[in-house]
């Protein structure tokens, strides 16, 4: 069953329960089914969804993350990551729309990627998503919860299935504190420029394009 768009964000602090969308297979350009074992450990990946102008991570960490993660929204809303999943349970997917300022990749740029390390040593924590905006940490083996910086939650997950007779993997849903409405008021200019102005509201069904960040946009800001 589809959710209402943010729907969570007029509700007070409660428990969170997993939200889920149309069931969509992670495709390549040319339409064919990602497998797990194509995923190279600590590349960044990009596709959208739950609609066609939102963009998440899809990262291999090369590790099993921990299995169960309590976490809270800014709100206070409490809820519970399980993991990553695959063969090793170490792929993981995350809204790639900071909760500071919202910034996320586009075309032309991103300020925001999983790293192993800084280009400057001491300037950010290891294996973080890390924000160049005004410098917010999340650790994406932990459900992408705040390890630095002024974001006030942790970036919202998205759930994956993964079939293990195929290998494909699938994106079912989100947990986590959606920022969708806010994203898409904040935005809706530049949104309308780059995706149509109704095209970025439509959900994603059936299929979700991947691609590494480095292919999706032009530049990388490193920090």
């Amino acid at each position: 069953m589809t959710c209402a768009v943010g729907a969570h964000e007029t509700l007070a602090a409660q428990d969170l329960t997993p939200r889920f969308y149309a069931r969509a297979q992670l495709v390549n350009e040319r339409g064919q089914p990602i497998k797990a074992a194509q995923l190279a450990a600590g590349e960044n990946y990009i596709f959208h969804y739950p609609f066609e102008g939102t963009p998440c991570f899809l990262l291999d960490l090369g590790r099993p993350t921990r299995s169960k993660v309590t976490l809270k929204t800014e709100r206070g809303a409490v809820y519970q990551w399980s993991g990553g999943v695959g063969p090793n349970r170490s792929i993981v997917g995350y809204s790639a729309i900071c909760t500071h300022r919202m910034t996320y990749p586009t075309r032309q740029i991103s300020f925001i990627s999983c790293r192993a390390q800084s280009t400057a040593p001491g300037a950010m924590r290891p294996n973080t998503i890390h924000c160049c905006s005004e410098h917010s940490e999340f650790d994406p083996a932990s459900g992408a919860r705040v390890v630095g910086g002024p974001a006030p939650q942790p970036l919202s997950a998205i759930l994956l299935e993964h079939d293990p007779a195929s290998d494909a993997l699938y994106a079912i849903g989100t947990l986590g504190g959606e920022m969708f409405n806010a994203f898409f008021e904040k935005y809706a200019f530049r949104l309308a420029i780059d995706y149509g102005s109704e095209k970025a509201r439509r959900h994603v069904s059936d299929q979700a394009v991947l691609v590494a960040l480095s292919r999706f946009c032009r530049q990388q800001v490193r920090c």
